[in-house]
């Protein structure tokens, strides 16, 4: 049990030493982030749809 506490003290002091984004580059890297997400999804389900027409193309 000893052991756990230790754990979590050290835990705990190690998160106080992390240097945390200011509000600004917290907003900046979420917004990079799901501006990223919504490129990859609308470019793969481009790439995905072109693909399927093809093959049914191919196919008739």
């Amino acid at each position: 049990m000893q052991r756990i506490l230790k754990f979590f003290r050290d835990v705990g002091r190690e998160m106080r030493k992390v240097s945390w984004p200011k509000r600004k580059e917290l907003t900046s890297y979420t917004v990079t982030v799901l501006a990223t997400v919504v490129f990859f999804a609308v470019f793969f389900a481009v790439v995905d749809l072109g693909i399927s027409e093809l093959i049914r193309l191919i196919l008739e």
